[in-house]
């Protein structure tokens, strides 16, 4: 399960709007790299693979992979905007160790 908090889904359908087409979902992928050994990855997309995991919540569809899944489980995307925001912020109860900048993590 991926959560989505309502200004996470405000965030993604305004980026969405931006010029990606109406079915494009979010993509949250793990890649190797960042500081800590693993980084999230988020791009908007439009096929959906076999064993893709999709989640809905607060009128936002977000898209893993299974082998990403593994390491994100429970996570929950939020978004902090405003002056002194962070942007797009990831809890993920998997994470052992996280960067300082949020955006990478090790278990």
């Amino acid at each position: 399960m991926i959560n989505i908090s309502e200004q996470a889904a405000r965030q993604i359908n305004r980026l969405k709007e931006d010029g990606s087409p109406a079915e494009a979902f979010l993509r949250v992928k793990v890649v190797p790299g960042g500081c800590s050994g693993m980084s999230y990855k988020l791009d908007f997309d439009q096929t959906l693979g076999e064993k893709d995991k999709v989640f809905e919540e607060n009128g936002t569809k977000v898209v893993v992979d299974t082998k990403s899944l593994l390491y994100i489980a429970g996570m929950t995307l939020d978004y902090e905007g405003g002056l002194n925001g962070k942007g797009f912020t990831f809890s993920n109860p998997n994470a052992s160790k996280t960067c300082g900048c949020g955006s990478s993590f090790g278990v």
